[in-house]
């Protein structure tokens, strides 16, 4: 813990406490009875802190009680509940993110919080310990393909990409103007403008091989544009609507469905008999199909008939591989 970290923790503990006893700061900064008169000497003469030991309290005590908000220390700093707010936000986004690739980059800073708050109860070590994300479906991606795309990103650059694509099992190099980064069902994409394709496209980066920023600059993309092409299918899948589902839920499971959001324009209702009735666009339809079906005989599809029989078609030729493991 660096000597300025040691005297905000000071000042945050009699702040917290309104009355801290000298074996406290002792124990919980892990410094010596000189170590601490020195610190104290230096709150007190150098940064004016109206800090004074109280013989009937049996501690330090604040002499005004709003001392600790008015004291001021060089840097940036955060008071209690905001850094325990850093600490839960860095936590949930290490454990979503299973790929590993933010973690190292903020770890400094986690540092410096954790010699903020100490070891209390509201300690970042104690937070981590009592709350846990736990990621479905995250990819392995490449540290290095991240920080390449992130730093074409910020200084606007074209990227030339090797990319691998799992639909056609095939690789194509490729230039690609990036406009922004989405992560998604665990995962990260690039929205960018693909200069091959002469269009606007995502990429999965756990598909990305290899990226290089170019010199060039990227082409700028309107952000109506990627609204319009991206954001009104980003909820279980990418690309312009073209078609409308609307699915019913059996009043049992309409309990958990209800507070989902498929989509982001979804539109919801319940019928009479307590069914909940669904209805978004989307526009290509297998990942939309594995989520249906994930739900079993508590979801129907109503509309569209052709996204009905596709799920009839992948019901059907389940049914028939069972059936036929369980005749040998």
């Amino acid at each position: 813990m660096s000597d300025m970290q040691r005297l905000y923790r000071i000042k945050t503990m009699i702040q917290a406490r309104k009355v801290v006893p000298t074996k406290d700061f002792l124990h919980e900064l892990e410094i010596s009875l000189a170590t601490f008169k020195r610190d104290l000497s230096y709150l007190v003469d150098r940064m004016q802190a109206p800090i004074k030991y109280d013989r009937t309290a049996g501690g330090y005590i604040f002499t005004d009680p709003k001392a600790g908000e008015k004291l001021e220390f060089p840097g940036l700093w955060f008071n209690e509940k905001e850094a325990t707010a850093l600490v839960l936000m860095q936590h949930l986004l290490s454990n979503l993110d299973q790929g590993g690739l933010i973690g190292n980059q903020i770890e400094p800073l986690m540092s410096i919080v954790d010699g903020l708050l100490g070891r209390e109860e509201t300690s970042s070590r104690e937070l981590r310990k009592r709350i846990k994300v736990f990621g479905m479906s995250a990819r392995k991606n490449s540290l290095e393909n991240f920080e390449e795309i992130g730093n074409a990103l910020l200084n606007r650059k074209r990227l030339h990409l090797t990319y691998y694509s799992k639909d056609r099992d095939d690789i194509t190099e490729r230039d690609i103007s990036p406009q922004r980064m989405i992560y998604y069902r665990d995962n990260w994409y690039v929205d960018a403008f693909c200069h091959l394709r002469k269009d606007l496209r995502n990429f999965a980066l756990d598909s990305v091989k290899k990226a290089v920023m170019l010199e060039e600059k990227a082409h700028e993309v309107q952000d109506k544009t990627l609204h319009d092409y991206f954001a009104d299918s980003y909820g279980i899948f990418s690309g312009k609507v073209t078609h409308t589902a609307k699915l019913r839920f059996t009043p049992k499971k309409a309990r958990w469905v209800s507070k989902e959001t498929w989509h982001g324009q979804q539109k919801a209702t319940f019928d009479k008999n307590g069914y909940y009735i669904l209805e978004f666009g989307y526009n290509q339809d297998p990942e939309l199909i594995m989520e249906i079906m994930k739900h079993g005989a508590e979801v129907e599809v109503l509309e569209p008939s052709e996204l009905r029989d596709k799920v009839i078609e992948e019901t059907t030729k389940l049914l028939k591989q069972y059936k036929k493991a369980s005749s040998k």
